[in-house]
């Protein structure tokens, strides 16, 4: 605090769906004691914490995550901190980032690995403006950008992107290359090294790239992502979604993540003589993730939205298989450096940026180390490898071909049904479990279910 001038102390903290929270304190009230014991909060306004008549909860700063806010004008030392039940006197049990950090230390008690890295690329998209409704009597939405190819009538420069065009053009095409390069180069001022950005396919979607990092380091970095994605955008008078399909007919965002297993500084999905220069334990930590991928999406995937981004076409990871280079099989092994072991991961494909990172990556983890436990050989259980382009596939053989869950109905059901590998391991807690589906269940999916569509006015209002 004295060495950056810091007037104010943040404190972030991550509620149950996945959105950054926070308090602040002038830092002339603020010393090592008080960072020690806490700072108490209200968890019962907190979505997915405590109930009201159990509400006192703490907040306790980890300091390895302090940062510069270089978004508040005046000097801000932000903190990441975890949340801390008085009552039991442990961490509390819901926090997201507890149940991150409880899956490392499930991983190192396994005895199969002592760290896993993981490495998201979350897609979003730029809009110049966006509105929306919701009344009784009333729904509608509406999202705009220079760029969408509906806009070639009114855009006075003559540059929109053609559907499905988006990939790496060239400014003027591309608005958002000075955003792209001003958040890069801020998301190093927040300790995450961004290794590339640029367009997406879609009309204003993006995707910039940060380095990997362990399990929980990587959770903290996506969430410090977000915000910088979205702050930089608000000074270029832009608005930034992630959601999974915020434009129809369009591609939508996606958030493959990466992951890898190391022992004693040294990879363990390395072999040269292995499909895709996979090793026998990256197979089986496939099956795993394979085996349970229905459950997974109701946390990798946990939202309405999510099942309008995974449908065929448009790249979209729907099949429950696993490939070298096929990017509509849910899981790829990247093969752009041969014969380097430190390269070496996995590419799970379905996630979207709506997830929580420490939910969701704890539960890929948990999923991962199950198929290595119990031996599942992906090409044994009839998941691959697929190195044929499905949609020109004969019709017998691509039936054989699961899809993913097509809804988060059926995803939620699917954990319920199959918690199994994470509720073991002591990751998650049951408690925990019934708690995502309900919330889930009640605040988002019924109340979507319940609602009438714009679209089913065109279809049925003159029946």
């Amino acid at each position: 605090m004295k060495e950056c001038g810091a007037k104010i102390v943040d404190l972030k903290f991550t509620d149950m769906p996945g959105v950054w929270q926070h308090t602040s304190i002038p830092a002339d009230q603020v010393d090592e004691a008080a960072l020690e014991e806490g700072i108490g909060f209200d968890g019962s306004s907190i979505r997915g914490f405590q109930s009201i008549h159990e509400s006192d909860m703490i907040l306790k700063p980890d300091y390895s995550t302090a940062t510069l806010d270089t978004f508040c004008a005046t000097p801000t030392l932000s903190f990441v901190c975890d949340v801390f039940d008085p009552i039991k006197e442990r961490l509390y049990e819901r926090d997201p980032r507890n149940i991150a950090r409880k899956a490392e230390e499930y991983l190192r008690t396994t005895g199969i690995a002592d760290s896993a890295y993981f490495g998201p690329e979350a897609e979003f998209h730029y809009f110049d403006r966006v509105s929306y409704e919701n009344t009784n009597n009333r729904a509608y939405y509406e999202v705009d950008s220079r760029e969408g190819s509906w806009n070639s009538g009114v855009e006075p420069r003559g540059y929109t992107i053609r559907p499905k065009e988006g990939y790496f053009p060239v400014p003027p095409a591309d608005s958002q290359a000075d955003m792209r390069a001003e958040t890069a180069i801020t998301l190093g001022q927040w300790g995450m090294a961004a290794e590339m950005e640029h367009h997406e396919v879609g009309a204003s979607q993006a995707e910039i790239d940060f380095r990997f990092d362990t399990l929980l380091r990587t959770a903290d970095n996506l969430m410090a992502f977000k915000y910088v994605v979205k702050n930089v955008a608000a000074r270029y008078g832009k608005s930034v979604t992630f959601m999974p399909k915020p434009v129809f007919g369009d591609n939508g965002s996606g958030m493959h993540v990466h992951q890898s297993l190391w022992k004693g500084g040294k990879p363990l999905f390395y072999d040269a003589a292995g499909y895709g220069e996979a090793s026998q334990l990256m197979l089986y930590y496939i099956g795993g993730l394979l085996t349970h991928i229905d459950s997974l999406l109701a946390f990798c995937a946990p939202t309405t939205n999510s099942y309008k981004r995974l449908v065929p076409h448009y790249e979209a990871p729907v099949n429950v298989a696993f490939s070298a280079r096929n990017r509509s099989a849910a899981v790829r092994i990247p093969v752009f450096y041969k014969a380097k072991p430190v390269s070496k991961r996995l590419e799970f494909r379905p996630p979207d940026p709506t997830a929580n990172p420490y939910l969701a990556f704890a539960a890929l983890l948990c999923a991962g180390i199950d198929g290595i436990k119990r031996k599942i050989d992906p090409v044994a259980a009839g998941f691959g490898p697929l190195d044929e382009n499905i949609y020109e596939l004969p019709p017998e053989k691509a039936a054989k071909i699961r899809s993913v869950p097509g809804s988060l109905r059926e995803s939620l059901d699917a954990l319920k049904n199959d918690h199994t590998y994470l509720t073991e391991t002591g990751v998650f807690t049951d408690d925990f479990i019934s708690l995502w589906i309900d919330y889930k269940t009640e605040r988002e999916l019924r109340p979507v279910e319940i609602r009438p569509h714009p679209y089913e006015f065109y279809l049925y209002y003159d029946c």
